[in-house]
């Protein structure tokens, strides 16, 4: 067959990727095949790719390229060099599907459609690695796809402008878009829910990552396990980047240091997953730490992997995407659950085995996230208020006193629990209203003569003043059925949820002494009261 002819100088190097593609931790002969493969398909991205070639005519080549695949005698020096060292045709394939994708679709609806995508631009990469270096398992491909999945989509968000400027190419999901005012709405400078947008989209990268996390151990290869270290490490570093920058105002990138220090740490084959969790809960910076500082060991490390469980479950309902997809990532978290695949589900499953904390417990701080993922959130009586409370607050009061010592306090925990997040509710009606959430249920406002509607004039109605106050009467009620059960249980074991009802019995009484009628200014604790709550947390005192 003719040579096919690249469309101009290639996008990219092996050298100035963004991840170590043949890096030189890799053994010679390995590297050699490794960089058959990468040429092949840097020719066949830079045709999808080019700026100048009509549809058709990338098609065209790209379909030729194929060709030298099926044909070990072919003339395209790209493909017999993969002939030639035995490597990555099948992966190629699978690769040239994706690119002949680019050259046709450039826009994508929901975010399974963009993960399809990866799996067919990025993840034949990680499993042809894992090939070479005598790895199999459907563990390692997992935590593999994981790794190529979240490197792709962090390189779609950092190249944002570019691609559709040069390309008309924009992988964010218009589903997503949507939720901003749309493709174009996304993109000017001053829309504030690009930020809610980009958040929620690297949430979704983090995940990918916290699944591969496991892969450097996965390996046969000490080499490939340390390339995959260092490349889970840059990406991480790229990922809180573009947590804190924002790609359309200009281009995110990872620096000479940002390397460096991946290389010197690359040895050490990344974080365990306590440490990841640990590095979760400490960036999430709660109150609910200031309680957790109580604790020790593995007690301690248990209630992190549980906190960062309810945090995980929680960003999803609260994130900026659409309720399907909301949806669907809560129902893969039921599914983590007894098939743990990331660092939080394996620690969480290492926490309700060593301190038996039920399944249901986990299940039901879900279903109390797939409430709040509704688009519009109402409850219809207080039989459901209760439910809600009961998932939400009073399984996590249920997990939390077995990780306490005390598993016979569980009718306790669950009650505070009930308390906590009436005191929560009150204290984000003005915020909830600005997702469509309305918790005091609709019975509740029906009888003060609300009626129901959009969400910012029910907070605003004249009579919502009264209801809150009455509720808030109910949560200080809970306060003193707290403080009267605890000589019942053990106290200095129950020390953490105490720290948390000191905190939030002090925001109660701030939003009493307030009231809920005009202005509401969100009630926090001071310094002075969060420094007394870690003091407490520490000495008991």
């Amino acid at each position: 067959m003719n040579q096919v002819a690249a469309p101009e100088a290639p996008n990219r190097a092996h050298d100035t990727e963004n991840f170590p593609t043949a890096s030189l931790i890799l053994a010679k002969p390995v590297r050699a095949k490794v960089m058959a493969f990468y040429r092949f398909v840097r020719m066949a991205d830079d045709i999808a790719d080019s700026e100048s070639l009509p549809p058709a005519e990338k098609l065209s080549r790209l379909d030729a390229m194929e060709a030298g695949l099926d044909d070990p005698r072919t003339m395209l020096p790209e493909a017999a060099a993969m002939h030639a060292h035995r490597v990555g045709t099948d992966e190629a394939r699978l690769m040239l599907s994706a690119f002949r994708q680019d050259s046709e679709q450039a826009r994508y609806t929901d975010w399974p459609a963009l993960e399809d995508y990866c799996s067919r631009s990025a993840n034949p990469v990680g499993r042809m690695l894992l090939r070479l270096h005598g790895t199999d398992s459907a563990e390692a491909i997992h935590a593999a796809d994981g790794l190529c999945t979240a490197l792709q989509i962090l390189n779609h968000l950092q190249d944002l402008v570019e691609d559709r400027a040069k390309l008309d190419r924009v992988y964010l999901p218009q589903s997503w878009l949507a939720l901003a005012g749309g493709e174009a709405a996304f993109f000017e400078p001053g829309n504030v829910r690009r930020r809610e947008i980009l958040d929620s989209a690297l949430d979704c990268v983090e995940e990918q990552l916290d699944r591969a996390s496991a892969l450097p151990r996965l390996v046969a290869s000490k080499r490939l396990a340390m390339q995959s270290a260092m490349t889970i490490g840059l990406a991480r570093r790229l990922l809180q980047k573009l947590r804190v920058a924002d790609p359309v105002l200009g281009r995110v990138a990872l620096g000479k240091l940002d390397f460096a220090s991946e290389l010197a740490a690359a040895p050490f084959l990344g974080p365990s997953d306590a440490v990841l969790v640990a590095q979760r809960v400490g960036r999430a910076g709660s109150s609910f730490a200031r309680g957790m500082a109580t604790l020790k060991g593995e007690r301690r490390r248990a209630l992190w992997a549980v906190y960062a469980f309810c945090r995980v479950a929680d960003d999803i309902a609260d994130g900026c995407m659409p309720e399907g997809e909301k949806r669907r990532l809560l129902a893969a978290w039921r599914a983590k659950l007894t098939n743990p695949d990331c660092a939080i589900s394996r620690e969480l499953l290492v926490a309700r085995e060593a301190f038996g904390i039920p399944l249901e417990e986990c299940e039901a701080m879900v279903a109390g996230m797939e409430t709040d993922a509704g688009d519009r959130v109402r409850l219809p009586d207080e039989a459901a208020l209760d439910l809600y409370c009961r998932r939400v607050a009073g399984s996590v009061g249920a997990m939390s006193v077995r990780i306490f010592g005390d598993p016979g306090a569980e009718q306790w925990g669950l009650s505070l629990g009930h308390t906590l997040q009436l005191t929560n509710i009150l204290r984000d009606v003005d915020e909830d209203a600005l997702r469509e959430r309305v918790y005091i249920p609709l019975k509740v406002l029906a009888r003060a003569g609300i009626p129901d509607g959009p969400a910012r004039e029910i907070v605003a109605h004249p009579a919502f003043a009264g209801i809150c106050k009455a509720m808030a009467g109910k949560a200080v009620a809970g306060f003193f059925r707290a403080e009267a059960g605890l000589p019942r249980h053990d106290i200095e074991a129950l020390r953490p949820a105490r720290v948390m009802m000191w905190g939030y019995r002090r925001i109660l009484d701030r939003m009493l002494a307030r009231g809920w009628a005009g202005q509401r200014v969100r009630a926090r604790l001071s310094r002075g009261e969060k420094l007394r709550m870690a003091l407490f947390a520490l000495t008991g005192k």
